[in-house]
């Protein structure tokens, strides 16, 4: 559950460095305000990191920091042999 975790906001984070700088800040600010409504079915919990993402892509030093971590936490593929 953790890796599936992981995965969804790595994933998120690609996609949110195609949007434009300010659509990307108030993407992140309206997903952490939907992930306060965790309890709905749609919205939820995930919602709050994955926007502090989006926001910490604009601050250079937090962007720096945001993306050492995804290198350091990827999970290493390992082969089926």
């Amino acid at each position: 559950m953790k890796r599936r975790l992981f995965e969804m906001l790595r994933k998120g984070i690609e996609r949110g460095e195609k949007v434009p700088r300010g659509l990307r800040t108030l993407l992140g600010v309206l997903l952490m305000a939907g992930g306060v409504f965790g309890i709905l079915p749609i919205l939820g919990f995930w919602m709050l990191p994955l926007g502090a993402a989006f926001i910490a892509l604009d601050i250079p030093p937090l962007r720096q920091r945001l993306l050492r971590w995804l290198e350091e936490r990827s999970p290493t593929v390992q082969s089926k042999t």
